[in-house]
């Protein structure tokens, strides 16, 4: 079976995995697609530490070939996007309506894969990036049929956390200000949340001019190269501001963007023990500095509402698609991520 390995030096696309059969509560599912996330470059460069050797990716949609004991909601046939979100059911949090936030789930990797008798981590109880996987039931949420599988495979990371991110965790209002920080695969996605909440400005700020017919396309009604020139289209500054890059002088532009009242919500990755700063009586005027994890959102909910958005032509999902590659195409993938040449691109098998 092929699939993207990193072994903690390099990784490199292989035909020699082998998956396990899905044990009670689990779906093995065959991936027809899987976006290719920072998240999953942040693995190679380290960013986001993690045990190797491990199959990368996490947003994926795909066709279950067998259920283990005790599934329900899925059969073999049906068409699933993946949610990177393995959470328990069972604990406080899940009861609280917080899947995002299980106990159970977090750093607590599996490892239904082998490779030459190893045993082979997977990554974000996902691991998109290979012909099967195994997840847990709750992981796969039934789509329809008609949705093409590229674009599905965008609900499970894009789409789920930048649309949260505006609907959950910030609650924009209609009639809000919003200033998105780094228009790629999420900031789009909150572009196009804000838009569905009925704000009524959207700034989109990236430094790559190439950016601003997708942001218009996704739903800004701004578009600027830095944050220099918002508090001209926003004098007394955002009802929200998120920062979709990754880096701390970028937070704190996030910061000091806002209006009384206003959030900082903070959705890119930057490394580890980076710190930002801030000033702190500006927080006075009930300002929030919000952290987000993938969309604060209830997956077997939000993902079956994103998709009927999609087919009421409400929410944009074969836009983001913005270049697809045969896995062995890997290397290619990954230049054209990280050179910001794609909004987000898509591995097919």
């Amino acid at each position: 079976m092929r699939g993207v390995v990193f072994d903690g030096t390099r990784a490199e696309v292989v035909d020699d995995l082998e998956i396990r059969d899905p044990g009670p509560g689990e779906v093995l599912v065959a991936v027809a697609a899987a976006g290719l996330c920072h998240s999953d470059l942040s693995v190679i460069d380290g960013t986001i530490p993690f045990p190797s050797p491990v199959v990368l990716g996490h947003e994926g949609a795909g066709v279950v070939e067998a259920v283990g004991a005790g599934v329900a909601h899925v059969a073999p046939g049906d068409h699933v996007a993946l949610s990177t979100i393995a959470n328990c059911g069972a604990c406080g949090e899940c009861h609280r309506g917080r899947p995002t936030m299980c106990r159970k789930a977090i750093g607590m990797p599996d490892r239904p894969f082998s490779r030459g008798g190893e045993r082979v981590y997977q990554f974000a109880a996902t691991s998109a990036f290979a012909e099967r996987t195994v997840v847990k039931a709750v992981q796969a949420v039934k789509i329809a049929d008609d949705i093409p599988l590229t674009s599905a495979a965008l609900i499970g990371c894009a789409v789920v956390t930048g649309v949260g991110a505006a609907l959950n965790r910030a609650a924009v209002g209609r009639g809000d200000t919003v200033v998105v920080i780094g228009v790629g695969g999420i900031g789009l996605n909150v572009v196009q949340g804000a838009r569905i909440a009925g704000a009524a400005t959207i700034v989109a700020v990236d430094a790559n001019p190439e950016k601003e017919g997708v942001a218009r396309r996704f739903g800004a009604t701004h578009f600027l190269r830095s944050t220099e020139g918002v508090r001209g289209v926003l004098p007394d500054g955002a009802d929200h501001a998120f920062e979709c890059v990754g880096r701390v002088e970028l937070v704190r532009e996030a910061v000091d963007l806002l209006d009384r009242h206003g959030q900082a919500v903070l959705l890119g990755m930057p490394g580890a023990a980076a710190e930002a700063s801030f000033v702190v009586a500006s927080m006075f005027l009930d300002k929030s500095i919000l952290g987000c994890r993938y969309g604060s959102s209830q997956p077997q909910r939000d993902f079956a509402l994103y998709a009927e958005l999609y087919r009421g032509g409400r929410l944009l999902l074969d836009e983001l698609v913005t270049a697809t590659y045969p896995v062995e195409d890997f290397d290619k993938a990954v230049g054209d991520a990280g050179a910001g040449r794609v909004a987000r691109g898509v591995l097919t098998f």
